[in-house]
């Protein structure tokens, strides 16, 4: 267990680092580098509900029966959340040829050539939360897997262990935080759908109304709502924004509520209110509790789907159905019963979700005080995964809407419980330790209060909020930038915020960056430059003045190529900005502060690309007149050899503000070091200088011996574990005499003599061993 949560622990930080968004054809979906034909190949898609996964794998699958993906003879789609509904056994057979499709002839035989030909079947599950839930998953134990009966999970486990069908391709799609690597050794390629781009989201909208009257006021109408605007990154959320801006356009209003929870209940009301009198408005408030009851029992149960005939009565079904709330859809009949089944989904999460807090909103037997329990939001840093993840949202948005007749109209309980809640839910709010909270759960809060709309909430969180925000590594969705924004905005603190791999996007860091109360900020540089050139393009040139005196760069760890090359962008940028940054009276020259102030320099790209990315940095040095510290030590080692050395050694001079150089692990040879000695005295200003776990012999020795006594600044050398013996030893000590100002010589090697190294640092209390 450890094992599979250090793995999984393994995947989401890698997969955070330097990460870049880049469109990929779904011809490339299935492009393995070093592929084996012969083992089951995986492939997980992720993305957040509402993406587009299961659109995705819809166009996989025609593609395919057009005549694309050839190298597979065989695709079958299975929707988790149907397939696990049936608490019954299956054999592969029956999973392929029975459940999924059934052949009008010729069963045995297709089925036979599948088991020989497993790298033509491509096998898709599409919705994998659907397959599990709070228990362990089991593992495959039958004997004969393609021929015994098993659960579909037993199933999917034999497939996973490559006990059934090795060498087929298996497609999963998951939400990110879903726990999918968990189950699977082993993934060969892993693909994050992250929703439309600005230029796409934009393009739905036109065309969703392309045609109609308003056409022309619809997009304005969606943009001037910025939170909802913001949560058309979305394709589901975009599709039901713009459903309800068209019947708003339609019934002749000018705008669109200003939270998820006022344009839900909305979108409930209109499908609701227009069909229904006043004999059917009981009937329908009782079926809407019932339903949002089943909304949250499936919810709890990690699950959206159910049996038809588990529905409580026809009434509710029907009101479902009709009103678009669930989406029907059949089992096949099975070869052992031959009864046909049919089941209904909730036909979208966010409906489920709304339903869901609708629920504990309602429901009497869910009393006040056992209300925050299911807030996600708690001191604890860990918490159990929540499926129905935007329900707090929808919950508090909920409670803070006591005066509202079409809320009411939703139901016919005792308004009083919900005012009881209501109190509950400020009481909790108002105990939180709000600048103790992880970033995760500041923003899910932060979301919370929004959907409430109280002046006096959000004003409480904005004066709790603590100075250093960081949400390193925390995806940052629009609708989360939009929120942070409107609260930070209501502060009087400054804010310093580091929105490095965030995967925040150019409107969004913006806009932060734009706010006179953040008075500094840490981005990824790719994103910095860009939105800096995208500033420049548009003459903003206040803004771009602005953002650059608040960008903070030190210090600075460079872990890969990119880094490398994002640095020297930055470096780059500043030189063309020298001359282009305009105020009041003119044009004037410019330097960003972020550069000049960096005085802490990591390099850890490691052997691969540590030469080739060194000899880039080098370049680039000159234009950093406050670096201090230059550390080349990585658990990887650069291995940056002589060549490297040489190459810095030529940057010495300007290198005038250094004080701490370390260059240890770095395969530095006699070469190396006799080329760095002869540049040292440039660095009028160096006091540490570690050269430990090289591979410097006496020679080299003697080079830096020479240049000690010229080294005014120089407070400690750290020789020790290189190749140096009693000879080398011996010259450094001599130099050492006339260098006082040296505090410390570090200098114990394995091919020193212990008796020789003991004799020197009696003689010289500075040696160290």
């Amino acid at each position: 267990k450890n094992s599979i949560k250090a793995m999984e622990k393994e995947l989401i930080t890698c997969s955070l680092q330097g990460k870049e968004k880049a469109a990929l054809k779904r011809s490339q979906i299935f492009q393995i580098p070093g592929g084996k034909d012969l083992e089951t190949k995986v492939i997980v898609v992720l993305g957040k509900a509402g993406m587009g996964k299961s659109f995705l794998v819809q166009k996989i699958c025609q593609d395919w029966s057009n005549g694309e993906f050839s190298q597979f003879e065989f695709v079958f789609w299975f929707d988790c959340k149907q397939l696990s509904l049936p608490e019954k056994r299956y054999s592969l057979k029956d999973l392929l040829l029975e459940f999924f499709v059934k052949p009008q002839e010729g069963s045995k035989e297709i089925f036979e050539y599948i088991l020989q030909n497993p790298a033509k079947v491509l096998l898709i599950f599409d919705g994998f939360e659907g397959l599990h839930d709070h228990e362990t998953f089991p593992r495959c134990s039958a004997s004969q897997p393609e021929n015994d009966l098993c659960s579909i999970k037993e199933l999917l486990s034999g497939l996973i262990q490559k006990k059934i069908l090795n060498g087929c391709t298996l497609l999963f799609t998951a939400r990110p935080k879903d726990k999918v690597y968990q189950y699977v050794s082993k993934v060969d390629k892993t693909i994050e759908i992250v929703g439309f781009s600005p230029q796409q989201r934009d393009l739905y909208i036109t065309k969703y109304f392309e045609g109609l009257p308003y056409c022309d006021n619809a997009l304005k109408l969606i943009k001037e709502c910025e939170y909802l605007f913001s949560h058309c990154y979305s394709p589901v959320m975009c599709r039901l924004v713009c459903f309800l801006c068209e019947t708003v356009l339609e019934m002749g209003d000018k705008s669109l509520p200003s939270t998820l929870t006022t344009i839900f209940l909305k979108f409930v009301q209109q499908k609701i209110i227009p069909m229904q009198t006043d004999v059917t408005a009981m009937q329908n408030q009782e079926s809407l509790a019932t339903l949002a009851h089943i909304a949250w029992y499936l919810g709890e149960k990690h699950q959206s789907a159910m049996k038809s005939d588990l529905l409580p009565s026809k009434d509710v079904k029907e009101f479902a159905l009709k009103y678009g709330f669930f989406l029907p859809f059949a089992f096949p009949r099975h070869s052992d019963s031959g009864k046909e089944e049919f089941g209904s989904t909730f036909s979208d999460f966010v409906i489920q979700n709304f339903l869901g807090a609708l629920h504990l909103t309602l429901a009497e037997d869910i009393k006040d005080k056992s209300l925050t329990k299911y807030l996600s939001f708690p001191f604890k840093k860990k918490k159990r995964y929540n499926w129905l993840d935007l329900v707090p949202r929808f919950l508090a948005g909920l409670l803070f809407l006591q005066d509202d007749p079409y809320f009411y109209s939703l139901s016919n309980k005792d308004v009083k419980q919900s005012t009881k809640k209501q109190k509950t839910l400020l009481k909790y709010i108002r105990k939180l330790q709000i600048d103790e909270l992880c970033p995760e759960r500041l923003l899910e809060i932060l979301h919370c209060i929004y959907e409430t709309q109280s002046d006096s909430l959000l004003q409480h969180v904005a004066l709790r909020l603590k100075p250093d925000l960081s949400f390193l590594g925390v995806a940052l969705a629009p609708p989360d930038v939009h929120v942070l924004h409107s609260i930070l905005k209501r502060s009087r603190k400054e804010f310093s915020l580091d929105l490095r791999n965030s995967s925040i996007d150019m409107q969004g860091l913006k806009d932060l960056v734009g706010l006179k109360n953040v008075a500094s900020f840490r981005a990824s540089l790719s994103d910095t430059v860009r939105l800096w050139k995208s500033l420049e393009q548009t003459k903003d040139y206040e803004l771009l003045r602005a953002s650059t005196e608040k960008f903070v760069l030190d210090p600075f760890k460079a872990k890969t190529m990119k880094d490398i090359s994002d640095l020297s962008d930055i470096v780059e940028m500043q030189e063309k900005m020298v001359n282009c940054v305009q105020d009041s009276s003119g044009c004037r020259s410019y330097g960003i502060p972020a550069i000049k102030n960096l005085r802490k320099l990591e390099f850890a790209l490691g052997p691969v690309c540590g030469l080739q990315g060194f000899l880039k940095l080098v370049e680039i040095l000159a234009a950093f007149p406050s670096l201090q510290h230059l550390d080349l030590d990585a658990l990887s080692e650069n291995g940056i050899g002589d060549e490297g050395a040489e190459s810095l050694s030529e940057v010495f001079p300007t290198l005038t503000s250094l004080e701490t150089l370390n260059l240890s692990q770095n395969k530095i040879t006699d070469v190396g070091a006799e080329k760095l000695a002869t540049a040292l005295p440039f660095l009028s200003s160096l006091k540490t200088l570690s050269l430990y776990n090289n591979s410097i012999c006496d020679f080299g020795a003697e080079n830096l011996a020479k240049v000690l006594p010229a080294m005014a600044s120089l407070r400690v050398l750290d020789v020790q574990y290189n190749k140096i013996t009693g000879v080398g030893a011996q010259q450094l000590t001599d130099s050492l005499r006339k260098c006082p100002h040296i505090k410390n010589l570090v200098m114990w090697n394995p091919t020193i003599p212990y008796g020789v190294l003991e004799h020197l640092q009696q003689l010289d209390s500075r040696i160290s061993v």
